[in-house]
């Protein structure tokens, strides 16, 4: 995780560099809602502009500036209707970002483009990430950061996927055919919502949270915070400490988090990963397959030799890039769209 917040410090220190606008919007036609009806559980403050929306030109991706929103504690969903045949299915898309940012449009709109195309509704949740400077020392737990450093990206998604059920009809979704797609933290976040399900972080606010909030499936491309040495790491981070307790003889590299508790019932499971990712170690994508397999769970695993990390949906020469033909297979061989 050290790699990534230290690039996260490079973006923030030369953000004045960058073209800055107060808050970011959808595309014509979207519409952004709030997800909670009145204070969001676990508010945490903001020290700065809210939802401040960066334009990254100096560190390209495939040739292409990208934008981050950053200061997120008022979390919100845009919806995104299949511009083909509706296959009924629908996919929260989870951006990346440490916790710390949201790639919103690298990993979050480009990928909701290429979703709808494929006839699938698209929920974009900019879940919050209110901190700033890496899991601020200040704060009692991290202000952003993983569960259970920090609850309110689980609590985002818990609430996002019962919203979605409540309003299934309304949106022309199959029930039983919702699923989580996450990059980087919100590859972490896929797997988190895919073990954290049977009970809310939240005391309900409405019906919406009496509604199942187990994805039908997830994907989590280059995830971080899933081996038992990431989530080791993670609990020495912000002015509360976090033991994390496992047998002495545990594997740190191929042992999972232990906080991503794997059962028969989690959802099968899509996972992507480059082993020369220097942000988000390839034993992430490793540690959760390996539990996947051992609870009977079906999944399925790529790894590339080249690839880094962060390249969302934008084709490179690198085979890695084409990673989003392999997941529309994976869909239709599950059953969640037509082959």
């Amino acid at each position: 995780m050290k790699p990534l917040l230290l690039a996260l410090g490079f973006i923030f220190a030369l953000a004045g560099l960058r073209a800055q606008t107060p808050t970011w919007q959808p595309s014509p036609g979207h519409t952004q809602v709030s997800i909670w009806p009145g204070t969001a559980p676990d508010a945490q403050p903001v020290a700065a502009p809210e939802d401040e929306t960066t334009t990254v030109t100096d560190k390209l991706i495939a040739g292409r500036p990208w934008i981050f929103v950053s200061h997120v504690s008022r979390p919100t969903m845009t919806v995104y209707s299949p511009t083909g045949k509706n296959a009924g299915a629908a996919v929260v898309v989870f951006p990346g970002g440490g916790y710390q940012i949201l790639a919103i449009d690298l990993e979050g709109s480009e990928v909701c483009d290429w979703l709808t195309s494929k006839g699938i509704t698209c929920v974009l949740l900019k879940y919050r990430v209110p901190g700033v400077g890496g899991y601020p020392k200040s704060a009692p737990y991290p202000k952003s950061g993983p569960y259970p450093e920090s609850p309110m990206a689980l609590e985002d998604a818990q609430r996002t996927i019962g919203l979605l059920r409540f309003h299934a009809a309304d949106w022309h979704i199959d029930p039983q055919k919702i699923g989580v797609l996450g990059f980087s933290a919100g590859g972490h976040l896929s797997a988190a919502i895919s073990t954290h399900f049977e009970k809310r972080l939240y005391a309900a606010v409405d019906a919406a949270d009496k509604e199942s909030c187990r994805p039908d499936f997830a994907v989590a491309i280059y995830p971080g915070h899933l081996s038992l040495s990431a989530a080791e790491w993670d609990g020495k981070q912000g002015a509360r400490k976090f033991v994390v307790r496992h047998p002495a003889n545990a594997d740190k590299d191929l042992g999972l988090n232990p906080d991503i508790s794997v059962t028969s019932q989690t959802p099968p499971t899509f996972l992507l990963q480059a082993e020369d990712d220097h942000v988000d170690n390839v034993n992430d994508s490793l540690a959760y397959y390996i539990a996947l397999k051992n609870a009977g769970v079906p999944a399925e695993i790529h790894l590339y030799a080249h690839g880094g990390h962060a390249f969302g949906l934008r084709r490179t020469e690198l085979s890695i890039t084409a990673w989003p033909e392999l997941v529309e297979t994976w869909l239709a061989t599950i059953g969640m769209i037509l082959k």
